[in-house]
C-alpha cells in the first residue's frame, strides 16, 4: 500500500508528519506536484514532478493509486475519483472522504463555485491550526493502523 499527496498545495506540516508516518510505518509515500517538491532521503519517500497543466498531478495520482491505497488531497473531485478506485482519501484537515460523504462534498464544491462566479466572495478556508494537523495525524494513524493488521 503507498501513501500519495497531491503536493502543490499541501502544507508544510503535514509533509512533515507524512515523512515522519512513512518511516516509522516503512510504508511508500510519493509526493506528486507540478514543481519540484524536496523530501528527504529515505527509501519510503519519493516524489514526481509533472508538466504543467490543468489536472496534470490529478490524473497522475489518480493513474497510480490502487485499492487500499492512501491518497492525501483537499481536492475534492480527485477525492471522489480515487475513491471509486477503492482508495481512501483524506484532506491535509484530517477530514475523511468517503463514499458516503463525496457525493455531498461535492455538491458543495459545485454549489460554492457557482456563488463564485456570480460575484460572492467566501473566503476560503481558515490557515491550519494545531487542532488541523492534530486531526489529520490521528486520521493517518488509524489509516496505517489498520493497514498493519491487514
Amino acid at each position: 500500500m503507498t501513501i500519495w499527496v497531491d503536493a502543490d498545495a499541501c502544507p508544510v506540516a503535514i509533509k512533515e508528519i507524512l515523512f515522519r508516518a512513512a518511516n516509522r510505518a516503512e510504508m511508500p509515500c510519493c509526493l506528486i506536484a507540478n514543481q519540484y517538491i524536496p523530501v528527504p532521503k529515505s527509501k519510503f519517500i519519493s516524489s514526481v514532478q509533472v508538466s504543467h497543466g490543468f489536472d496534470v498531478a490529478d490524473n497522475e495520482i489518480v493513474q497510480r493509486c490502487a485499492e487500499g491505497d492512501l491518497v492525501i488531497t483537499s481536492d475534492i473531485p480527485l477525492a471522489a475519483e480515487v475513491i471509486e478506485k477503492g482508495a481512501k482519501a483524506l484532506s491535509p484537515r484530517g477530514e475523511p472522504f468517503s463514499k458516503a460523504n463525496i457525493g455531498a462534498r461535492l455538491n458543495m464544491r459545485d454549489f460554492m463555485d457557482t456563488m463564485r462566479a456570480s460575484g460572492i466572495q467566501s473566503g476560503g478556508p481558515p490557515p491550519l491550526g494545531a487542532k488541523e494537523k492534530q486531526a489529520f495525524a490521528n486520521q493517518l494513524d488509524k489509516y496505517l493502523a489498520k493497514c498493519k493488521r491487514t
